[in-house]
């Protein structure tokens, strides 16, 4: 339709129909209102205003942090800004000569306790997570940090994904998570204060075909935390799906920060001070999800604004057909230089 007829259409109904042009009007000024105030909302909760206090959690008050995935990237950070905030730190992880030197620097650093706990969670049974519930006994628990996550090696469609790499997947993304949250709470619901962050990715929120078993374990994540997040405010205790796209670390294997990828110091920074603050996630349908990193959150935002899924999962699918292209080219390299 050319847009003079347009025009035409519109006069016809402002002459003939008022009540209808009235109504149509009364809607449009209601959406443009509605968009107005999303984007006022996320634009505040991003950059201007504070999150809630860590001292609400027990901050310099003898609590502790707990911090799975505890030895490098995003999870080292935590511990390390979670001690400088005045926690004392229990950190988990695999390797514990890297868990023994992470928690002397942060003990030394901030002349805060720290406790370590060794535990492979993708070959964890009942005796491994018995000795760790042990740990948690006695310990005024205010922040839990599940951090610790698996990815796939490279984008890999389902039927190829061998399957110890599908099991790890589940039993370090779901399974850990579960179990870990689960012995935690106990103290938390006791103090009838605490904060649980569940650390997530965009590739929960964008079906991520070629990265379908991770992908699926983020979902849950989204979906677990607002459901727990429910069932615990009136405990005091804030559950939070942190919504991650790239950060520079092991996991992601990228290297180097820019713009919309930060260090973990930044991004971690950037996490802690907006607990309680859905930011870019603020009207994404997700309940307990927050995107903190305001390049991650303008994104976030934008996607719920643009409202096509389909349009995302096309772009991300393409995308890791061609991360895999490249990552086999590289390994032929290799091999042929070896």
């Amino acid at each position: 339709m050319a847009t003079s007829q347009i025009m035409e259409l519109a006069q016809t109904i402002v002459r003939d129909k008022p009540c209808l042009a009235a109504f149509l009007l009364a809607v449009g000024s209601f959406s443009a209102l509605r968009v107005l105030y999303q984007t006022l909302s996320v634009f505040l909760q991003t950059l201007v205003l504070p999150g809630a206090s860590l001292k609400k959690f027990g901050a310099k008050k003898g609590a502790w942090a707990v911090v799975t995935g505890a030895t490098n990237g995003i999870g080292k950070e935590f511990a390390i800004q979670l001690g400088k905030a005045g926690f004392n730190i229990l950190l988990i992880a695999r390797n514990q000569g890297l868990l023994t030197a992470a928690a002397n620097e942060i003990g030394e650093k901030y002349n805060v306790q720290t406790l370590t706990h060794s535990i492979d969670f993708a070959a964890a049974g009942d005796k491994e997570y018995d000795a760790l519930a042990d740990v948690f006994r006695g310990l005024d628990i205010g922040v839990l940090v599940n951090n610790v996550g698996k990815s796939h090696n490279m984008p890999v469609y389902l039927v190829d994904t061998p399957l110890d790499e599908m099991r790890d997947i589940v039993q370090i993304n779901v399974n850990a998570t579960l179990r870990v949250t689960y012995f935690a709470l106990p103290a938390m619901i006791q103090k009838k204060r605490g904060l649980i962050l569940n650390i997530g990715s965009f590739s929960g929120a964008v079906p991520s075909a070629m990265l379908a078993t991770y992908s699926g374990t983020k979902a849950f994540l989204s979906t677990f935390s607002s459901a727990l997040g429910e069932e615990v405010k009136k405990d005091g205790i804030v559950v939070e799906h942190v919504n991650t796209y790239f950060v520079v670390s092991n996991l992601s294997k990228i290297r180097k920060p820019s713009l919309f990828i930060p260090t973990p110091s930044v991004y971690v920074r950037s996490v802690l001070s907006k607990i309680g603050l859905a930011c870019g996630a603020s009207f994404s349908g997700r309940p307990n999800t927050s995107t903190p990193f305001w390049p991650h959150a303008l994104i976030d935002y934008a996607m719920t604004l643009v409202g096509v899924p389909s349009l995302f999962i096309s772009y991300t699918h393409n995308l890791h057909k061609d991360i895999r292209r490249r990552a086999l080219r590289k390994i032929e390299r290799e091999s042929k230089a070896q």
